[in-house]
C-alpha cells in the first residue's frame, strides 16, 4: 500500500519477522518526521521504497485510515514497542540481538535489562557522534564491532536518517555478516535502558507521545523535530518535494 508516496509493506506484527533468505531485512518505522524527511531527500526515499515499513505514529496512522479504508487493518509498529516483539523472537529462535547507537551508559543498560528480562544473547555498541556522510573510520569501527558479536537483529540507534543511511550502505556487508534484521530504531535504547520514560498510554493514543516528552525535558531540538514533523500533512496527497524540484 501506499502512504505518502512511500510503500507501507509491513501491517501487522506477524509480516515484521517474515525472513527474506537473500539479504538483511532492512525495516524502517515511518513516523511523521521519517515521512517528511523521505519526501524531501531521494536517497532515504529511495531506500524506504526498496526495503520494508511500518505506519510508526498516532497522528500518520489516523490520518491514513481516513484517507484509505485499507488502513483500517493497519496496527501501529514503532521502533520503541517492536523491540520487545523482536527479544521475544530471538528467544524462542535462538538469535542475537544488538544495540548500535544511543550513549554508552544507555547502551549498556540496555544490553543489561534485555538480557535478564529475556535471557538471550545481547551485545552493543556506542560509537562516537558523527553527523552523515559517516567516516570511513567510523563505519570500519561500528562494522568490526557487529562482525565480531555476529549478531541477527540490529537495531540501529542513530536517528533518522542517519539510521537509515547506515543501512544501506552497508547492507551488503550486514548480509555477509549473517545479520537477518536490522531496524532503524531512534531513541530506542534510551527507552529498553529505562533512562526515558514512555508517556502514559493515553497520551500515546492521542499521538500526543512527542508534546509529552517535550514538556517533561524541554529542549530546542526536540520542539525544533516536533514542528518539522507537521509538515508530513502535505505529502498526504502531494508529490514529493524533490520531484518538484526536478519539475522545475
Amino acid at each position: 500500500m501506499k502512504y505518502c508516496n512511500l510503500n507501507i509493506n509491513l501491517t501487522n506484527k506477524k509480516e515484521l519477522f517474515e525472513i527474506d533468505s537473500n539479504k538483511t531485512k532492512c525495516i524502517v518505522t515511518l513516523n511523521a518526521q521519517i515521512i517528511r524527511l523521505a519526501n524531501t531527500n531521494k536517497k532515504l526515499f529511495d531506500f524506504v521504497n526498496r526495503n520494508y515499513a511500518t505506519i510508526d505514529g498516532q497522528v500518520p496512522l489516523k490520518i491514513a485510515r481516513l484517507v484509505d479504508k485499507r488502513f483500517k487493518q493497519v496496527e501501529k509498529l514503532s521502533g520503541s514497542e517492536i523491540v520487545y516483539d523482536f527479544c521475544e523472537y530471538a528467544k524462542k529462535n535462538n538469535m542475537k540481538i544488538y544495540f548500535l547507537g544511543g550513549k554508552e551508559d544507555s547502551n549498556k543498560q540496555a544490553v543489561k535489562n534485555v538480557k535478564e528480562k529475556y535471557g538471550i544473547e545481547v551485545d552493543g555498541y556506542s560509537p562516537s557522534y558523527e553527523d552523515y556522510p559517516f567516516s570511513e573510520k567510523f563505519v570500519k569501527d561500528c562494522m568490526s564491532h557487529i562482525k565480531k558479536s555476529k549478531p541477527d537483529i540490529i537495531f540501529v540507534g542513530f536517528g533518522a536518517p542517519k539510521q537509515e543511511f547506515f543501512m544501506n550502505d552497508n547492507l551488503d556487508e550486514l548480509t555477509k555478516c549473517g545479520v537477518k534484521f536490522a531496524i532503524g530504531s531512534g531513541g530506542t535504547v534510551d527507552f529498553v535502558s529505562g533512562k526515558v520514560k514512555r508517556a502514559p498510554e493515553k497520551v500515546s493514543k492521542m499521538g500526543l507521545e512527542g508534546v509529552y516528552r517535550l514538556f517533561k525535558e524541554f529542549n530546542k531540538a526536540r520542539f525544533k523535530r516536533i514542528i518539522y514533523s507537521f509538515g508530513f500533512f502535505k505529502y498526504v496527497k502531494g508529490k514529493p518535494s524533490f520531484i518538484k524540484e526536478e519539475e522545475k
